[in-house]
């Protein structure tokens, strides 16, 4: 019998491995609404079928003595375990899923480190708990009117965008239709400046978030909280040289800012992590972690500011500047970290105390904006195509709270994320309410 296939960790999953907690896992979630619903036995099979066509998820944690110097994946034919559930339809089964994925990782031992659960309960309103997620205005966000999918990724094995792919290979096998990307939007022409003007020091320490009110017990303490919201796209007048991004990213700064403010804190200058993912979104796309991290950084002068035309400009040749820079994807410091120069436990040891000691200096929040969806994802007659899709980021301290933003069907959809020990459900729905006020500023009067 030939021994499976092994691939060494690559940098991002190695880092994300040695720092593993059981107490704030670290998921991925993929949340996909269709007006219709599907049939179990063809969901089940269209996603075996779409794992096989991306081997790189078919895969597991290789066991190893602890004196090894990699961790390594080894890749497998087909499953160890069921990856396909489909929860008892019901009031509180939506919330329930969403809890899950907020509390327990699919295991990097067992091939997939992924799960797909299918939520049907036609007409059902979730309650918008801790753990679970609340309506905007129009309450949209919190009822299931046909299916909801929900895709749980290890984020030490895969990101969003992978995950994203995946549930498109999905929907056309189940479907039968074509879901290959759209095109991606045309951006600001013009060449990136090579520094952006009036750029904060990346070397002072950056604010937190201020302390809200975690929710006492016995309320869940365990994993993160969530809230979803639906919200309009926000408008910008025609060949702005900001893009909806730049907007979403003032949006976070100032509702930061606002709340830090609100809650008596150090004022300090904004860090905001932005994942960058330069891969192709067609069938040849790497599988895996494939995103870069980039920062942000904001002074608190230019956030104490009527003139958000001008902050929107500086920030949109600050993004576009970071974008541009090669750089490794956690940088070189985890790169020379992860190099095979001792055993993985002695690694892993030294990775976490770098982490601790570095946690001043970590960015203040993190923001990952997908953008416009850019599949169908068509599931074909009977179900039809995704009408909402929420995708969320990890939210472990020291960071402690995370934004999360795509767009279907014309509409934005906002995914707040929180870590428990340091907000509640009432500090993340005035978090979320912050932000859809201040990205409404940065609107431009059609």
């Amino acid at each position: 019998m030939t021994a499976p296939l092994r691939i060494p960790f690559p940098v991002v999953d190695e880092v994300s491995r040695h720092c593993v907690q059981d107490e704030e896992p670290e998921t991925v979630l993929i949340e996909a609404h269709l007006p219709g619903e599907l049939d179990a036995g063809r969901l089940r099979k269209a996603f075996l079928e779409a794992l096989r066509r991306h081997p790189r998820i078919l895969m597991r944690e290789a066991p190893g003595p602890w004196y090894r110097r990699r961790y390594e994946w080894e890749l497998t034919d087909e499953p160890d375990v069921e990856a396909v559930g489909f929860p008892p339809p019901g009031p509180g089964s939506l919330q329930d899923a969403r809890s899950r994925a907020m509390a327990v990782a699919p295991p990097l031992t067992a091939s997939p480190p992924i799960r797909l659960e299918a939520v049907t309960a036609p007409g059902a309103t979730e309650s918008g708990a801790d753990g679970g997620a609340g309506g905007g205005a129009d309450g949209r966000a919190g009822t299931v009117t046909g299916t909801a999918l929900l895709l749980t990724l290890n984020h030490t094995a895969l990101d969003g965008p992978a995950g994203l792919r995946i549930l498109a290979t999905t929907a056309e096998i189940y479907g039968g239709r074509d879901n290959s990307a759209a095109a991606p939007p045309v951006r600001p022409s013009g060449t990136p400046r090579a520094d952006a003007p009036d750029t904060p020091s990346p070397w002072a320490s950056p604010a937190r978030v201020a302390r809200g009110a975690p929710d006492p017990p016995p309320g869940p303490r365990r994993g993160n909280g969530l809230l979803h919201t639906e919200l309009p796209l926000p408008h910008r007048p025609k060949g702005s040289p900001y893009t909806v991004n730049d907007q979403l990213m003032v949006a976070t700064a100032l509702t930061l800012a606002h709340w830090n403010r609100e809650h008596g804190a150090r004022v300090r200058p904004l860090r905001i992590t932005m994942p960058v993912d330069d891969r192709p979104r067609d069938v040849t796309m790497p599988i895996g972690n494939g995103t870069r991290l980039v920062e942000v950084p904001f002074s608190p002068e230019e956030l104490d500011t009527s003139d958000l035309p001008a902050l929107l400009h500086r920030t949109a040749l600050r993004t576009r500047a970071l974008k541009a820079l090669p750089r490794p994807q956690l940088g070189h410091w985890a790169v020379l970290l992860t190099a095979p120069w001792g055993p993985v436990t002695a690694r892993g040891a030294l990775t976490r105390a770098l982490r601790r000691a570095a946690a001043p200096w970590m960015s203040t929040t993190l923001l990952s904006n997908i953008g416009r969806i850019p599949y169908p994802l068509d599931f074909g007659e009977g179900a039809g195509c995704a009408h909402a899709v929420w995708f969320s980021a990890p939210a472990r301290m020291p960071r402690g709270l995370t934004f999360a933003t795509a767009s279907t069907a014309g509409r934005l959809h906002l995914a707040v994320r929180w870590s428990r020990a340091l907000l509640g459900h009432d500090d993340g729905a005035h978090l979320r309410d912050l932000f859809a006020h201040h990205l409404h500023s940065t609107e431009a009067t059609p």
